[in-house]
């Protein structure tokens, strides 16, 4: 299977990166963090700057066909500054275009919405995006994982499990004992 493509910048949501990472590694999947800059990249947790994140390339350096699959951790200011830059959101169009699954948490659907790629479907967010949600278009529900075709929208930190379970079904990845802990967390 290809890599999983996770896009991020300062001020990622920690666990919104890190947890559906290590999940999706422990079931065997490879991950690739792209970023505007080289190095390393800082979470936010718990209202102050979390731990740094190593990146592995530039987002200007991805192709879309060498990946399964993107990820789009939230936090306030990640996605805020993502969406703002040209080249992610030509990625994400692109992804959208390939048909390849795209599973944005948090403020992450906010690149969603900004990529013009929601209109008619079914999504959800974090609760104060959720108008910038149905005025891009999207059908805003409340719940854990939204998923409509290629896009995989979640609330929150608590919705991790399901949302990568989503996510993994989406990028057809096969059953391994992690994924089965995986589903009982998510059920």
């Amino acid at each position: 299977m290809k890599p999983i493509l996770i896009i991020a910048t300062d001020g990622f949501e920690q666990s919104e990166l890190t947890e559906p990472k290590r999940l999706l590694e422990d079931a065997g999947a490879e991950t690739v963090i792209a970023s505007l800059d080289e190095g390393a990249i800082k979470g936010w947790k718990d209202g102050n700057w979390g731990e740094n994140v190593t990146v592995d390339m530039l987002v200007d350096d991805v192709s879309v066909d060498d990946y399964a699959a993107l990820l789009l951790p939230g936090g306030q200011m990640n996605p805020d500054i993502l969406r703002m830059n040209d080249t992610v959101i030509r990625l994400v169009r692109e992804f959208d275009k390939a048909e390849k699954p795209i599973a944005a948490i948090c403020h992450a659907p906010w690149l969603l919405a900004e990529a013009g790629i929601i209109r008619g479907k079914v999504v959800t967010g974090w609760p104060s995006i959720r108008t910038d949600l149905t005025n891009a278009g999207g059908a805003v529900i409340d719940q854990m994982v939204a998923v409509d075709g290629n896009i995989i929208t979640s609330r929150m930190p608590s919705d991790i499990p399901a949302f990568t379970k989503a996510l993994m079904d989406a990028a057809g990845m096969r059953k391994t004992g992690r994924e089965a802990d995986v589903q009982k967390q998510a059920a």
